[in-house]
């Protein structure tokens, strides 16, 4: 595939930060396109129209940089909804997620960044810092607002859902290297907000409740 020819520039110093900007583009582009092993600085440099010097000066490695580049693109498509009706939200939210990973070409940047990040602290310090924290928390908020609504128990371990439905796609793709896609996103939803007992089962008291009471 050809190169795409850096954009001409006008002459004086842009804004920082809208060079930044336009290299966490490039790099986006490279690393859907051509994935993580592509996004090297010369080559960011040279599709940004910008220098090795300020790539160095903004980001200890090619790792982070792409890692940042991957927060920026997904975010687009990652937004979590929040229309009074947990389910449908998790549905929608969860369904992004897959779709960005299956038909959008998020899946082997995703598994190459977390992957590097095993052998590079500095992109396992962004990823979690930049992205799965900050993603976590945003799951975690929407489903306090739904305890809050009654839609979910009060004793319910939100960090075990999170667990249940983003956990899985992670374990499918990371671990056990299984094809999956959007059909598996309602059955996900559906066990993590009600369980596997069947309809009038004699549920045992929540780990929460008896911890209350030990």
């Amino acid at each position: 595939m050809s190169e795409s020819p850096a954009p001409r520039r006008g002459r004086g110093r842009r804004p920082a930060a809208e060079v930044r900007a336009e290299v966490l583009t490039a790099t986006g582009r490279i690393l859907l396109r051509d994935g993580m092993q592509a996004v090297t600085f010369d080559r960011v440099a040279s599709e940004a129209g910008s220098s090795k010097t300020t790539l160095y000066k903004w980001w200890p490695t090619p790792g982070a940089l792409a890692a940042e580049a991957y927060f920026a693109q997904s975010r687009r498509v990652l937004e979590f909804p929040d229309t009074g009706d947990v389910r449908a939200d998790l549905v929608t939210q969860l369904g992004a997620f897959v779709r960005w990973l299956k038909d959008e070409g998020a899946e082997k940047p995703v598994s190459e960044l977390v992957g590097a990040a095993q052998m590079d602290p500095s992109l396992a310090r962004a990823w979690s810092e930049s992205y799965a924290l900050p993603r976590r928390e945003l799951a975690r908020e929407r489903l306090r607002i739904a305890q809050r609504q009654g839609q979910l128990r009060e004793d319910a371990d939100l960090d075990v859902i999170v667990d249940q439905l983003w956990g899985a796609c992670y374990h499918r793709l990371l671990v056990l290297r299984v094809p999956f896609d959007a059909s598996i996103v309602e059955p996900l939803v559906d066990q993590a907000l009600y369980g596997s007992a069947p309809p009038g089962a004699d549920h045992p008291e929540p780990a929460t409740a008896r911890q209350r009471t030990n």
